[in-house]
């Protein structure tokens, strides 16, 4: 770390940061759409179906919010419902998912290739996949293959 009686490092230019900044703001709004599309694919998965009520308990928020989001997701075009039948996603929200596993697997490998215990590789990579651009991806990809051969 720097001596905080160091010389700051020169800010980025205005149009850098802006978009550095936006990126930010742009991951943390589909972030959430992210998170109930992979676990809705994952429920369907596990147990043939995904209802609100376990939306909401893995989620931790309130079965409002699980309703809320969901009625999000299917406006987006990510999600339908039936009646006591659960939730479902469409040809889009199961190609959401299948991204966002993907990603989350290969954020969580990279974390426990530089030594990150399992279960905070686990809990960081919430974070992180939502926040890391392809061209990182791509980076971790290949430093993992390197790495195996």
């Amino acid at each position: 770390m720097k001596d905080p009686g160091e010389a700051h490092e020169a800010m980025p230019a205005e149009p850098t940061q802006a978009r550095r900044f936006g990126k930010t703001r742009v991951a943390q709004a589909s972030a959430l759409l992210e998170d109930y599309a992979e676990l809705i694919a994952d429920l369907i998965a596990s147990g043939g179906e995904a209802r609100p009520t376990d939306i909401a308990r893995r989620l931790g928020v309130s079965h409002a919010t699980a309703i809320k989001t969901i009625a999000r997701l299917k406006r987006e075009g990510l999600a339908t419902s039936r009646p006591y039948r659960g939730v479902f996603l469409t040809a889009a929200g199961e190609a959401l998912a299948a991204r966002v596993k993907a990603r989350h697997l290969l954020v969580v490998a990279l974390l426990q290739a530089v030594g990150v215990p399992g279960e905070a590789a686990e809990q960081d990579a919430e974070g992180i996949e939502h926040h890391v651009s392809d061209v990182t991806l791509a980076a971790f990809s290949a430093f993992l293959k390197r790495r195996e051969g």
